[in-house]
């Protein structure tokens, strides 16, 4: 239903203004419709061609989307600051919460041992970048960043982002145009495409499987005209997909004439071998610490040829700055300590448990589940909005796909990282009835 929120203008710019801030305000929610071009235009006295520019520009911003026959709509995340809360309706009381994505808590390295260490060796006149001459990466966090990532060309240039989704911005600013068709994996990373659609890029869909981006797929994007690929190497989100040594060495001829950006946010989490897909004159890496050492530790390594790091790095000295040389020592502190590592290795395993026994469950029903790695599970349904909701009134709150798809049909993501295996076989129940939920269904 459209909703009836009241915009007003009589100019493209003031069209989209009062949108804008019907989004800002909340009195315009994520997947609210918009008046179609004709009615609004009828009801502002303006030119049908007057909304369908301001329509544009809020696509072009991020804010809006549109579907086809389900016209225009509020994207489920936009680029602007409203005074709603993230989750603007909690979650009922004994809702098993499986839709953050996030890790589990408990699995995380105890940082007060390590915190402690790093004001000790401060206290002890370790040199700091206090000042804004001196400050950017350390030396000796790039230098344990390259032996820890041998896979990547020696002649790799090594920088330091705020975290996996900030390099992804960088990297797109540094190469990339609004217009420009990028291919991103589908289902993908639901934060991704909104960057992308805040950048104004086109995104092309570039479907996955278990060992990653399809050949098919990535020819099929190529040809649709994308100047770069984003490749999530390993746990891909929402799939769990990791590109295989197959897989990688079938896509490396595809990729070599555009952009790739390879995202390994897992990091040492991931349970199987990397393997790079890049092998052009342009290309990045990313492997953020927020998986495995915590989402508030926000640092990512960022490896590419020299042009487009030196890109990054010198956009950044523009704004930010740097990477805070606090963070940059705990992590430094984090990779070093043999006791972490062991907890880390020791988290991935866990995680590994808790996936393998919900894909048992769930396959033992006959649903086609996916999850080779990581911290999540998809499973392709016929109804998202009747599995999310019967699942919700099973007890279990879970992701509609919607929110990682451009192109590929319907599913659901069910986050495992806290999901104790004795949990998987009733949970697999519920999904299993949310999937069939007519006499005869698969038990």
């Amino acid at each position: 239903m459209t909703v009836r929120y009241p915009i007003t203008g009589g100019t493209a710019t003031a069209i989209a203004a009062s949108v804008e801030e019907g989004v800002r305000r909340g009195a315009l929610a994520a997947g609210d419709a918009l008046p179609s071009v004709r009615a609004l235009a009828a009801e502002l006295a303006v030119s049908p061609a007057t909304v369908a520019a301001a329509y544009q520009r809020l696509r072009d911003r991020g804010i809006v989307v549109t579907a086809g026959r389900h016209g225009t709509r509020v994207r489920a995340v936009t680029p602007i600051s409203t005074s709603r809360a993230v989750r603007s309706v909690p979650l009922p009381a004994g809702v098993r919460d499986l839709s953050d994505g996030e890790p589990d808590p408990a699995l995380l390295p105890d940082l007060a041992p390590v915190l402690r260490a790093v004001a000790d060796e401060l206290a002890a006149g370790a040199a700091m970048p206090l000042r804004y001459a001196d400050a950017g990466p350390l030396p000796e966090l790039l230098d344990r960043a390259r032996t820890r990532l041998p896979q990547l060309p020696r002649d790799a240039a090594y920088t330091l982002v705020n975290g996996a989704l900030d390099g992804l911005d960088r990297l797109l600013d540094a190469r990339l145009r609004p217009g420009d068709r990028v291919a991103v994996e589908d289902p993908g990373w639901a934060a991704l495409l909104d960057l992308v659609a805040a950048r104004g890029l086109v995104p092309v869909s570039m479907p996955v499987d278990d060992e990653g981006p399809t050949t098919d797929g990535v020819r099929a994007a190529l040809a649709a005209g994308a100047r770069a690929a984003i490749v999530t190497v390993r746990a891909q989100n929402p799939t769990g997909a990791s590109v295989s040594a197959a897989r990688a060495a079938a896509l490396r001829p595809l990729l070599r004439d555009v952009f790739v950006i390879e995202d390994d946010h897992a990091g040492e989490l991931a349970a199987v071998p990397l393997h790079p897909v890049a092998s052009g004159p342009a290309w990045a890496f990313l492997r953020s610490a927020s998986k495995p050492y915590g989402p508030d530790l926000r640092c990512a390594v960022l490896a590419g040829d020299a042009e487009t790091v030196s890109r990054v790095a010198g956009r950044l000295r523009l704004g930010a700055g740097w990477v805070s040389g606090l963070l940059q020592r705990t992590l430094l502190a984090l990779w070093t300590d043999p006791e972490v590592a062991a907890g880390i290795a020791a988290a991935g395993r866990v995680y590994d448990e808790r996936r393998s026994a919900l894909l048992a469950a769930l396959h033992a029903r006959g649903l086609a589940a996916t999850g080779r790695t990581g911290i999540n599970v998809w499973v392709p349904v016929p109804d998202e909005t009747g599995a999310v909701a019967s699942l919700r009134d099973a007890g279990y709150a879970v992701t509609p796909g919607h929110v990682f798809r451009t192109a590929t049909g319907p599913g659901i993501r069910l986050t495992i990282a806290t999901l104790r295996p004795e949990e998987a076989d009733p949970l697999a129940a519920a999904v299993a009835a949310a999937v069939h939920p007519h006499p005869g269904a698969l038990r």
